[in-house]
């Protein structure tokens, strides 16, 4: 192997801790062999393969810090000033997408983000988190306008201007699109942003739309997900749905029938049920929800049949025919024989997601991806490749807008910086926005037996909370999971009328160790849910039922 040296002089060195921070960046690039720095003498000595870098990456790699700068000597008359070399390139224009490249040019990065597909912002701005919210908010109002709790309260009805509804979504979504997305950035130096598909000729280069290459020191590929269409002879031809384009329909369909039932399906099924659409749920699974535990689904399930939904788990659609107006779904039954069911309306896929890893020439870096597809990174965001990293949903690590937002910042800093930041996802909080709402956080009891853990279990159910009893809505429950031997709370799940308020609060006391006898023994407002929490931990050692009002 042949092997080039290079001494550079470095300003902005305040401590070995920066020499050291410098070592590390460098030895992330491939083909270095040894750095040496020294804060003392402000220099740097860096042996590497020309084969596989060069020395106007090594200093570019330097000079893309925010405190680190190389001196302007004869050995630095090599840096590049094409305008197609960046510090930094973004695949992908997302929510991690811009957390990156607001980290980057905090940084001072000179930074391309290259976008396909969905508008800049991506799934949750445009047709995930921001559209569904709303439409749930809005299918709420239409319920409570014609179902009460109370006897002595009679609602009169509600008029749905379904046009008005998605209207308005859409004005919803282009404002926060340009606001929280494009105003964002529409200020940076240093930021160059593309509409068209990128993709890898090698480790260093893309192409975009065929036609111009790109190369940058380090790459992020954060190009997300999109719903995984399953193979049904004849779905194709019926002109289905997807929450992308269910989201924009202005006319109101007589019926839907969903094919899916985790959390995408469910959100949707609720809100179109409350918006006045017939709603039939297709699952090939034995229940809604499967990913959880049994209970949660039975919880779900019995609401949405109470509010009509009708629900055919362990139905498999095994094709699917256009006649006239109608589509004939052909399914499988849970006892082997075979039916039709004829819909009206629409048919709208929820079947899951796959990561956006095709057309995007994977096929040419070797990029290492697990068997769903999804690229395998570890908790730094690293790829096998050590100048390409990856973020968000198009990863193997947990599908949120948060998570990806914060592994985005991360994957920066660590590719520049010479930090060693990690996602640690063990106290995570999630939620999910049916009514009631599904939320958790750390373990459930399934997954504690599943790593040997031995632990207790509490389950209250929401007619033991005042808040719940005065409000006349007790559906659902708190259910904590504590370490029998440390008696901290490794696990929380939580069925009820606005349960994912109160997630946060178990994910930090899982985060911080903090023990079940502790949440017994604090302070909770009297006719809050959260003093559910508290009811909840000291259901472990005693019967609720038995203590009086803020009893403990």
């Amino acid at each position: 192997m042949k092997t080039e040296n290079i001494k550079l002089d470095i300003a902005g060195m305040t401590c070995e801790h920066c020499a050291t921070g410098i070592e590390k960046m460098l030895t992330k690039n491939e083909g270095v062999t040894e750095v040496k720095v020294s804060y003392q003498n402000g220099s740097c000595e860096c042996s590497f393969d020309p084969s596989k870098t060069s020395k106007e990456e090594i200093i570019n790699t330097i000079n893309s810090t925010k405190n680190y700068k190389v001196a302007h000597t004869d050995e630095t008359k090599c840096c590049n000033t094409n305008a197609n070399h960046f510090d930094l390139i973004i695949i992908g224009g997302g929510s991690a997408a811009f957390s990156a490249a607001i980290k980057a040019e905090s940084l001072g990065l000179s930074t391309l983000m290259v976008n396909g597909g969905l508008d800049f912002g991506g799934t949750c701005v445009n047709v995930g988190c921001v559209p569904s919210k709303t439409l749930i908010r809005a299918a709420e109002t239409a319920y409570h306008a014609t179902h009460s709790n109370f006897s002595g309260i009679k609602p009169k009805g509600v008029a749905i201007d379904f046009a008005q509804v998605i209207k308005d979504k859409k004005q919803l979504v282009a404002t926060l699109q340009k606001k929280k997305y494009m105003d964002v950035v529409s200020d940076f130096h240093n930021l160059k942003m593309l509409t068209g598909w990128a993709e890898f000729l090698d480790t260093k280069t893309i192409v975009v739309d065929g036609k111009v290459k790109y190369t940058a020191l380090k790459f992020i590929i954060a190009t997300g997900a999109t719903t995984n269409i399953p193979i049904i002879e004849g779905l194709n031809e019926v002109g289905f749905l997807t929450n992308v384009s269910l989201f924009d329909l202005e006319e109101k369909p007589e019926s839907i029938t969903i094919m899916g039932a985790g959390y995408i399906g469910l959100e949707i099924a609720m809100a179109y049920n409350r918006l006045g659409v017939k709603v039939r749920i297709i699952e090939f699974t034995d229940r809604v929800l499967r990913t959880q535990t049994p209970d949660i689904s039975e919880a779900l399930e019995t609401q949405m049949k109470n509010e009509g939904i009708e629900i055919l788990p362990n139905f498999r659609a095994i094709k699917l025919e256009k006649k006239e107006n109608e589509t004939i779904i052909h399914c499988k039954c849970p006892d082997g024989s075979f039916t039709q069911i004829i819909e009206k309306g629409k048919i709208v896929v929820a079947s899951g997601t796959k990561p956006n890893t095709q057309k995007i020439g994977l096929q040419n870096i070797d990029l290492k991806l697990d068997k769903t597809g999804h690229i395998l990174v570890n908790e730094k965001m690293e790829t096998n490749l050590p100048n390409i990293y990856a973020v968000g949903d198009v990863t193997n690590t947990p599908a949120f807008v948060y998570t990806a937002a914060f592994e985005g910042k991360i994957a920066v800093e660590n590719a520049f910086t010479g930090a060693n930041n990690e996602a640690d996802y063990s106290s995570l909080p999630w939620v999910v926005f049916t009514d009631p709402q599904v939320a958790g956080a750390g373990l459930d009891e399934a997954q504690a037996e599943a790593q040997n853990i031995s632990f207790e279990v509490s389950k209250l159910e929401l007619n033991n909370i005042p808040r719940a009893i005065a409000a006349n809505d007790t559906r659902g429950f708190i259910k904590l999971i504590r370490n029998t031997e440390t008696d901290k709370l490794i696990g929380a799940r939580i069925v009820a009328p606005e349960g994912g308020e109160l997630i946060q609060q178990l994910s930090m006391a899982i985060k911080y160790n903090i023990t079940v006898k502790e949440l017994a023994e604090s302070f909770y407002p009297y006719l809050t849910l959260g003093e559910g929490i508290k009811l909840a931990a000291i259901t472990f050692g005693k019967d609720v039922a038995k203590l009086s009002c803020c009893a403990s």
